[in-house]
């Protein structure tokens, strides 16, 4: 998968991407990602991206000049990488099922904006779409992009050493993941419940569906209440693994 990303600081983003999981995709050629200086098609000495905003305001505004001519240049060079889409607090909210929908292209491209934002030529006429990780507001978009692009490499093939991580943690199937033990078996007076030690996988696998719905409705009540609320079968789960 190919995944372009047009910032101000390309170190941000390829300090991070050279390590851990997007590192091994990178060397192994799951992940394409190639990470666009804008300040590179700048035409002034000060290689300046940004201008005051019309109409008056504090702070500045990322010029429309320098990210049309990184992204034409770019996909004048590569060809297109689509769909574009900017990083803003107004964009779609970015959870594991738009990962999903992302990761099932053959690439995609990220915008990152810095300063007051982003000139709406830009996000009107360049790019095909934005994206949101959160009701926050970060200094710029490259942790944004970071989320963004880890949270879909985890789904490529090949990208993670057991495929089966993906298919069993949280979000997977609606519901936050169950708890984890490991060794050893007893830490400082706390045991690992004794259905884990027990040898029968059955008897595990409806435990861990019955703690995943108990630390959903605790925690996230919403996803549960999206999927249509708890089945007779969720039920009966939650009443044979009654909470300690």
């Amino acid at each position: 998968m190919r995944v372009d990303v047009y910032t101000i600081f390309p170190e941000l983003v390829e300090g991070y991407a050279d390590g851990s999981i997007l590192g091994r995709a990178r060397g192994s050629g799951i992940l394409d990602l190639r990470v666009r200086d804008l300040r590179a098609h700048t035409s002034d000495a000060r290689r300046s991206v940004d201008d005051t905003p019309f109409g008056g305001g504090a702070g500045m505004v990322l010029a429309a000049g320098p990210i049309f001519a990184a992204v034409e240049a770019a996909e004048s060079a590569d060809g297109p990488c689509r769909p574009l889409l900017a990083l803003t607090p107004g964009g779609r909210r970015f959870d594991q099922s738009v990962a999903h929908e992302l990761a099932s292209m053959d690439g995609f491209s990220l915008l990152c904006g810095r300063y007051e934002g982003i000139d709406q030529r830009v996000l009107d006429h360049c790019c095909d779409g934005e994206l949101s990780v959160g009701d926050v507001v970060l200094a710029g978009g490259e942790l944004a992009a970071l989320v963004v692009i880890e949270a879909t490499t985890r789904l490529l093939g090949g990208a993670l050493g057991n495929e089966a991580s993906t298919r069993e943690e949280s979000f997977a199937d609606g519901l936050l993941e169950y708890p984890q033990y490991t060794k050893p078996a007893e830490f400082r007076g706390w045991a690992v419940p004794e259905v884990l030690r027990s040898g029968d996988h059955g008897r595990v696998a409806r435990w861990r569906r019955a703690q995943a719905l108990r630390r959903t409705l605790g925690a996230r009540p919403d996803l549960l209440a999206s999927a249509g609320g708890l089945s007779e079968a969720d039920e009966r789960l939650l009443d044979e693994f009654p909470e300690p």
